[in-house]
């Protein structure tokens, strides 16, 4: 046996552990699978792909107990695209952006780069901590991000208290961490994470106040990038363009799995089990401490965990990737010497247990 090959009792059954895109479950490609020339290859506009869609709108709904007025919204390119689409019809003059890693940034980047619109407000804090929700007279929306997934940070949901919207990137939170509709009037996410999907989607659960900006608002905007179209389109059951149907079809596939287990409830509870695990290790660990400080900021489904200098994370994720053991790498923007695990609700805890003494394992060797 190789220094560095695992015994066979540290080996996760699956070794998926991405901060995104997240481990798919085999039932759910079996499923997919299973459709064979029913769904795969036909039209968007026809009921059998429309009945997904259907599935996808009704199920996160029930999965946030929507209030009547909200709307399911799904519209093709990610969260990614959302900025673009958010920036044309949710943002009416100015901005303000809770910025604290690399994807909290990037909407404010936005905002700050369209020329119809006023400088954003950026409030920032360094990478490990969330700043603190402040109201601001100037501005009519206020951008949150419920999860940063660079680096392992969760900031409740919650109005700062001034009159604009609200609106809050879910991508590395959504369908894992709950949070109240009356705190948000857009949440949206990718499906590329606790949805257990693939991503090229973006969804977004937005109440009457936000759908009303999306109608009020009047400025030329791309097609592809219409907020007015993609609620027209969802309304019907559709998106704009011809949407991944196999992304749509995992993700309805994850929601039905999530209802039948308890909904956002139970999710959440795996997730601190999960979390518990991950930081009890590395705050244990001789080696090991999480990156986050504040245990209140601690995310439960993506953990950042740094490493000392004896330690080289290279080394490590290589190892682990030589094992069959993916994508535990720290986000690449950080440059620091760390782990960054996902803790996803279709991620198993007994393998999480599995990855952390196969860690262990290997860090002892490496070390030496």
């Amino acid at each position: 046996m190789s220094p560095l090959s695992l015994p066979d009792d540290l080996r996760p059954a699956d070794g998926r552990f991405g901060s995104g895109p997240s481990k798919v479950r085999p039932a759910a490609l079996a499923a997919l699978a299973a459709t064979g020339p029913r769904y795969l290859g036909t039209s968007h506009r026809r009921e059998g792909v429309r009945s997904v869609v259907r599935r996808v709108r009704h199920g996160i709904a029930a999965l946030y107990g929507l209030p009547d007025g909200h709307e399911v919204v799904l519209g093709n390119g990610g969260a990614t695209a959302f900025w673009d689409a958010a920036a044309f019809r949710l943002v009416e003059r100015r901005s303000l952006h809770y910025s604290f890693g690399e994807f909290s940034a990037k909407f404010a980047a936005v905002t700050t780069g369209a020329p119809f619109l006023d400088d954003p407000v950026v409030v920032t804090a360094p990478p490990g901590c969330h700043p603190d929700p402040v109201a601001d007279g100037r501005v009519d929306a206020y951008a949150l991000t419920h999860n940063e997934t660079s680096t392992g940070v969760s900031m409740p949901v919650e109005r700062p208290g001034g009159p604009g919207l609200v609106l809050v990137d879910g991508t590395s939170a959504a369908g894992a961490i709950p949070a109240d509709p009356a705190s948000f009037d857009a949440y949206y996410f990718s499906p590329q994470k606790a949805f257990g999907s693939d991503g090229g989607l973006w969804v977004a659960m937005c109440s009457p106040a936000a759908l009303e900006r999306i109608a009020s608002i009047d400025r030329w905007t791309p097609r592809f990038l219409d907020l007015r179209a993609a609620v027209e389109q969802s309304r019907k059951d559709q998106t704009l363009n011809t949407p991944a149907l196999a992304t749509l079809f995992l993700l309805a596939d994850q929601v039905d799995w999530l209802l039948a287990r308890g909904g956002l409830g139970w999710s959440a509870a795996r997730g601190r089990r999960a979390a518990d695990l991950v930081y009890g290790w590395a705050e244990a660990s001789e080696y090991a401490e999480p990156f986050v400080a504040d245990p209140a900021m601690r995310s439960t489904t993506v953990a950042t965990v740094d490493l000392a200098a004896s330690v080289p994370a290279a080394g490590l994720t290589g190892a682990l990737r030589d094992n069959g053991i993916v994508d535990v790498e720290a986000y690449r923007g950080l440059a620091r010497n760390q782990v960054r695990i996902g803790m996803w609700p279709a991620v198993d805890p007994e393998d999480l247990e599995r990855l952390l003494a196969a860690i262990d394992w290997l860090a002892e060797r490496l070390g030496e």
